[in-house]
Order: C-alpha cells, then sequence, then structure tokens
C-alpha cells in the first residue's frame, strides 16, 4: 500500500519477551509442619482473561478431566499508541551495516505497547506468592534487550512499566461454583516500530582526520599538528580482522584543510 514490502516482527517480538518475563514463576505448598510438599512451575497462556473465566464458570465439575487448573496466568497485548514525548525527526536516517553491507534506515517510529497480566488462583497465599516474584523487579520499571532488526544489529532496551495493579474476588453462587481470585496488573512497553531498510550506495568511514590548532579562536588559530588513521588492509570491511595505520604530521604552513575540496588551502 506505501511502497516497499516490509516486516520486522517489532510487535511479535516485544509480546515474546514480555511473556518471557513470567514464565518461570513458580509456587510452592508446605504442610503444617513446614515442610514442603509440593512446587508448581504456574502456567502462562496468551489470551484474554474472560476465556479463562469461561472454562472456569462452563466446567464446575472438579472431577472432569478437561476442567482447566489453577493456579495460572494470562497476558494479552490491549493497546497500541503513538509516544509523541520520545519522537525524533521524522526525516533522518542513520546507516549501519551487517558485517558486509551497508545500509540506510530512517529514524524509528516511538510507540508505546500496552499489556495486561492475568493471575488466577483459588488460594489467596498462591497469588501473594505469585505477586511477591513480580513486584519487586518494577521499580516501576524492567528493561528487557530486544533484537529488533538483526539485518542492521539494532538491539534496543526495552522499558516495560508496572502502571496498577487491581484485585478481583470471582465467587459467587453455591458450593460448587469453583472460586476464582484475579489479580490484574497493566503495563506499558516503550518499544520503536523501523520502517523499510534500503541499500545505499555510500561507501563506508575508511579515513579519520584530525587537525591540532594553536589556539580556540578557528578564525586566526594555525594548525599545528594533523593526525590520521586508517584500516590496514584499506580494503577492510566491517566483518573482516584488520588493525589500524596511524599518521602523525606537523605543520607551519598556517593552511587550513577544506572538507569540501579535500584540498589544504
Amino acid at each position: 500500500m506505501l511502497g516497499t514490502y516490509f516486516y520486522h516482527q517489532i510487535i511479535k517480538k516485544t509480546i515474546v519477551a514480555f511473556g518471557a518475563l513470567f514464565k518461570d514463576t513458580y509456587i510452592i505448598h508446605d504442610n503444617s509442619n513446614g515442610d514442603n510438599i509440593s512446587q508448581i512451575q504456574v502456567p502462562l497462556a496468551y489470551g484474554p482473561i474472560q476465556k479463562f473465566l469461561a472454562r472456569i464458570d462452563q466446567q464446575p465439575n472438579l472431577n472432569k478431566p478437561i476442567e482447566i487448573t489453577l493456579p495460572r496466568m494470562s497476558f494479552e497485548m490491549t493497546s497500541i499508541e503513538y509516544d509523541g514525548t520520545r519522537k525524533g525527526v521524522p526525516t533522518q536516517t542513520f546507516k549501519a551495516t551487517n558485517g558486509t553491507n551497508l545500509k540506510q534506515v530512517f529514524m524509528p517510529v516511538p510507540y508505546n505497547i500496552g499489556f495486561e497480566l492475568n493471575i488466577l488462583t483459588k488460594l489467596e497465599d498462591d497469588s501473594l506468592q505469585i505477586l511477591e516474584q513480580i513486584l519487586p523487579f518494577f521499580q516501576p520499571t524492567f528493561s528487557v534487550t530486544v533484537d529488533l532488526i538483526p539485518e542492521i544489529g539494532e538491539k534496543r532496551d526495552i522499558p516495560f512499566t508496572l502502571n496498577s495493579v487491581s484485585f478481583q474476588d470471582d465467587y459467587e453462587g453455591d458450593f460448587e461454583t469453583r472460586r476464582a481470585l484475579i489479580y490484574t496488573l497493566q503495563f506499558t512497553a516503550k518499544t520503536y516500530m523501523f520502517g523499510p531498510i534500503a541499500a545505499t550506495s555510500d561507501g563506508l568511514i575508511r579515513k579519520v582526520q584530525i587537525d591540532f590548532f594553536t589556539d580556540t579562536d578557528i578564525g586566526t588559530a594555525k594548525r599545528e599538528m594533523r593526525y590520521t588513521v586508517t584500516p590496514n588492509p584499506p580494503t577492510a570491511n566491517p566483518g573482516d580482522t584488520y588493525s589500524y595505520t596511524e599518521e602523525t604530521d606537523i605543520f607551519s604552513d598556517a593552511k587550513t584543510y577544506s572538507p569540501t575540496q579535500h584540498l589544504d588551502i
């Protein structure tokens, strides 16, 4: 619709990174003597809380094998919003390399992705165990490094911010009705969306040159020394193994280097 097809899977990677934060959550049950009698890894699934509540309501008989087990956690993406506070120059580009070829990319666009994490348990102590394994890490932000675009080596620390925690005791009716304690945690991930990546004919930087002057007044100061660094060999690419050649020249001619003419004038 708007040009060349591209798909960097940034939203998908952000969802996976969020879910990975909570996949190793456990609860432990003790007996009256304080001995551990069971350790359970809390199942984590992607989906709305209404789907899991419907499973509980539709299967109240605890003896049925298809009955949903508690505790468990679910999460889902709830919103995508543009973040103008992190806006950059929309027409500005930067260059990156994948080790061999140089690429040109427009500056990314900042977006906030909302997430909702739901904790469902039958016992209050189970909920508190899960909560205490999550809350200390968010103060209120926890950052995760996400490989957004491997093609150009673009890795960014994506901050996940805990916005709120709410509680609901979903228990009504007779003794045959299953109880579900629900804690809902709202998060915001500050990520970036990248546009298409184009190859560029611009060459790699193969020479760095610095002139040192005798004074800070650039109008009257005279150059004294030039420091130059080039790769060795000169044809080395970013993925190659190479060293550097350093050169130092002393001047007393009062000339100035012209970056447009590439001459000393």
